[in-house]
């Protein structure tokens, strides 16, 4: 069992993980400290470190919606070519709506 030191907000977090998965961890690490000003300056001085990781989560899930949400790099369809595709499918069902039996 592998032990990774991340820093998030200047201070140390000593975290276990599987052998292999220490750069993979300190990405992640780094992933939260760069969110971390923001979500600091935003949960202001009360309660700060709980309220600001609960900011970072907040952002890293608005990253991951966003990211879940925009299509496949190169899978952009154009409105015509939507608008083809939509014809076409419309007289493929009045074809089937006219010879239901018709392979």
């Amino acid at each position: 069992m592998a032990e990774v030191t991340i820093k998030i907000g200047g201070r140390p977090h000593v975290i276990a993980c599987r052998d292999g998965e220490e750069a993979r961890l300190a990405l992640l690490g780094g992933m939260i400290d760069q969110r971390w000003a923001t979500a600091a300056r935003a949960a202001g001085s009360t309660n700060g470190g709980e309220r600001a990781m609960l900011f970072v989560a907040l952002m890293l899930a608005d990253d991951l919606d966003e990211a879940l949400s925009r299509p496949p790099e190169g899978a952009a369809v154009s409105e015509s070519a939507l608008a083809r595709i939509a014809d076409r499918l419309e007289s493929l069902a009045d074809a089937l709506e006219q010879n239901p039996g018709t392979p």
